[in-house]
């Protein structure tokens, strides 16, 4: 395995077998030609980046049909409206011009846009960039990779602020990132970002982090490292709840800001767990196959006492999950999801079938598969109903 920056072989530190793509939700006609990859992480101990081996093409996760909606969640949308303001309180100026990498539909650009900052958005997918489009908000179907963004000769040096969220684990090619953020920043301008954050990944065990658009899992140690080499400081940073324990970080040019205290606070923090080792690596490998062996047996012996059981949301998460743990549509009834997209079809390798909300209300089971158990509290809220009618909720997650 080879290290997706250096270009040098690292370590390979566990497989998670063979998986399918993580939003691969299909028809019954198509089981047979379903696509499969091993799925595969490794560390870097020079750069300290924990990322996957093999993976799919960019273009065949990020395209027309790409099934993730940012606005379906209200504690995101509600996660974006903080993230502006705190953004406007500490770094934003008048007349700024914005990019944002990853726009989806337009949730966070929305924001930008109401106060009258000049904000455009990258979003490859086309259906979900066309919700944006709908509310008047400038995007870029295409990809954030230097090829496209230097064609706008206009942009050069003149952008204030890069923004994303959960986007730049999905991108392979870090090197080419850094350049088109180079073209692109002016000499104060910004970096900042937020992605799943390694060490709640490894406190948690939540190993399905981990699939096709999560190239990397990011640390301090890591961004400090990788963009240190390319001209940029990493000057804050701070722990968001997001995704199920995320980091937002600050980046700028070499020496045009001063560096934040909490920084060198959470290297140290880092440290201490070992962060940067390999042996905390070994550690969460033993983890997660304790929490493997723990969870499929806990659904073995539910199904041995006749108990009933679904899955909440057709979650990118849930493929590794429910692949890893070889837990599939012989123990679970269904899965429940309310993007349409998704409803009718089937769970990427397990082939559980995907229903509406309407259909978990009528046809509750014992038990319920919190998939998306980093939308825990909206979700138990939402569905009180199963609760009060003797309905339980399992995670594989600690």
């Amino acid at each position: 395995m080879y290290c997706k920056v250096s270009k040098k072989k690292i370590k390979t530190l566990m497989s998670f077998g063979k998986m399918p793509m993580a939003n691969g939700f299909l028809l019954k006609k198509d089981f047979k030609k379903e696509f499969f990859y091993n799925l595969k992480v490794g560390f870097n101990e020079k750069n300290y980046l924990f990322q996957v081996g093999d993976h799919p093409k960019s273009n065949q996760i990020f395209n027309n049909k790409y099934p993730f909606f940012t606005h379906k969640s209200k504690f995101m949308s509600y996660h974006f409206k903080e993230f502006f303001i705190w953004l406007q309180k500490n770094y934003l100026k008048k007349n700024d011009n914005i990019i944002e990498i990853g726009s989806n539909d337009g949730t966070f650009s929305s924001y930008f846009s109401k106060k009258n900052y000049h904000v455009i958005g990258f979003e490859p997918s086309l259906n979900v960039a066309n919700i944006a489009r709908k509310k008047k908000l400038k995007v870029i179907s295409k990809f954030f990779n230097y090829k496209n963004v230097s064609k706008f000769k206009k942009m050069k040096n003149n952008i204030n602020l890069i923004c994303a969220a959960n986007v730049i684990c999905h991108i392979p090619d870090l090197k080419d990132l850094i350049k088109s953020l180079d073209f692109l920043l002016s000499k104060k301008g910004l970096f900042i970002f937020e992605e799943p954050y390694l060490g709640a990944m490894f406190k948690k065990v939540s190993y399905d982090q981990i699939y096709d658009a999560h190239v990397f899992i990011f640390s301090l140690h890591s961004i400090k490292t990788i963009f240190k080499d390319y001209g940029f400081d990493l000057i804050n940073c701070m722990p968001q709840k997001t995704h199920g324990g995320s980091m937002r970080y600050v980046l700028a040019r070499k020496n045009v800001y001063k560096v934040k205290s909490n920084v060198g606070k959470f290297l140290n923090k880092e440290k201490k767990a070992k962060l940067n080792k390999f042996s905390s690596c070994l550690k969460f490998k033993n983890d997660c196959e304790k929490s493997k062996k723990k969870f499929r047996q806990k659904i073995l012996n539910l199904k041995k006492n006749g108990k009933t059981i679904c899955g909440y949301a057709a979650s990118a998460k849930s493929t590794t999950a429910l692949n890893y743990c070889k837990i599939n549509h012989n123990h679970i009834e269904y899965i429940v999801d309310s993007t349409k997209e998704k409803i009718g079809k089937f769970t990427p390798g397990t082939h559980i079938p995907i229903k509406s909300p309407n259909y978990f209300k009528k046809n509750y089971t014992n038990f319920a598969i919190l998939n998306s158990w980093n939308h825990k509290d909206e979700i138990l809220k939402k569905e009180y109903k199963f609760i009060k009618k003797g309905g339980k909720w399992i995670s594989h997650v600690k």
